[in-house]
């Protein structure tokens, strides 16, 4: 399990560094045992620095948080030893072949049986046939994928993934992707930051969305419900203003849009309701070709979210100017 408690982080910048920067604003965040947990935001939003904090690699300002009852700033030593990560770039030692890159990595986390676990992974991520080549000449999605079994190596409680399939061509990325889904299975649980929303929707159990601070936290369809709701379209045939009318009457309908012979129903239960609405057209002399639900994507909510936390922190710096000019 992962816990935060208002976590914070202050970097000092400028010359001097007497102006500072809030990469992290008081973030509170649990997550259970073998849940997949996606952070979005945009660059420079602090999802990095987050993970870093998290993994003792640089300390907090303020707060607290915990891996598996393991203290940041406490049990640093063993919060590394159980945590696995993915940096956005990976370092390798390029003239040292997969193989080796692996054996060092082996003995600092004093692995019992260093050659199973190397094999084992060299061949779940496809380097068995490369294992001997130096690290230098893999391509970018080898390398990546290299990366991905060193942070595997150890069989880590918690894996940490920072954008683990940015700049992959197809075949890699699936690789990473295919990889991750095995993981899931195993009930590892693992923290993902991505840019990549489709990949966040396909494997995440929840979403945050982030920028300095968590703006929205749940599934991500219950994502999509917050913000937009659930809306039903009703293809027929022919429409008339009795069937608009009638379903309109339903208390249960909270709003209803007609285009062309398309009705556009927004519902809090469309499984409950559905029926009965259909019901109520056949009656009415409609033909109904099919029934659909939209669905929001997981990107519009994530653009819609960091754009009104865009706007509000505008409106915040506009409100100061004028009180300063007061």
């Amino acid at each position: 399990m992962i816990k935060t408690q208002d976590l914070r982080k202050i970097f000092k910048i400028g010359k001097k560094q007497k102006e500072t920067l809030v990469a992290v604003d008081g973030l509170n965040l649990e997550i259970s045992e073998g849940e997949v947990f996606g952070f979005l935001g945009p660059n420079g939003a602090g999802k990095t620095t987050t993970v870093r904090m998290l993994t003792s690699l640089i300390r907090p300002s303020s707060g607290s948080a915990e891996i598996y009852g393991l203290k940041v700033g406490v049990d640093d030593t063993e919060i590394r030893r159980n945590v696995g990560i993915l940096t956005e770039s990976p370092g390798l030692y390029e003239r040292l072949s997969a193989e080796q890159n692996l054996r060092i990595f082996a003995e600092l986390y004093d692995i019992p049986d260093p050659e199973k676990a190397i094999n084992k992974y060299l061949s779940m991520l496809d380097l068995w046939d490369r294992r001997m080549d130096a690290a230098g000449t893999y391509s970018k999605g080898m390398r990546q994928k290299l990366a991905v079994a060193r942070a595997m190596l150890h069989e880590p409680k918690v894996l940490f993934l920072d954008e683990p399939t940015t700049g992959l061509d197809p075949e890699a990325a699936k690789t990473v992707r295919d990889f991750i889904d095995e993981l899931k299975h195993q009930g590892r649980t693992i923290f993902m930051c991505t840019h990549n929303l489709d990949e966040a929707e396909r494997h995440c159990d929840r979403v945050g969305i982030f920028k300095q601070r968590l703006l929205a936290l749940d599934k991500p369809s219950a994502l999509r419900e917050q913000l937009f709701g659930r809306k039903v379209v009703f293809h027929l045939a022919n429409t008339t203003p009795e069937m608009c009318a009638a379903v309109q009457a339903l208390p249960d309908v909270k709003a209803l849009e007609q285009i062309e012979n398309k009705l556009l129903v927004s519902l809090d239960e469309p499984e409950k309701m559905n029926p009965v609405i259909t019901r109520i057209l056949v009656d009415k002399g409609a033909d109904i070709l099919f029934i659909g639900e939209i669905k929001q994507s997981l990107e519009r909510v994530y653009l819609e979210m960091i754009r009104s936390e865009e706007s509000s922190q505008t409106k915040k710096i506009n409100q100061s100017v004028e009180r300063n000019r007061a």
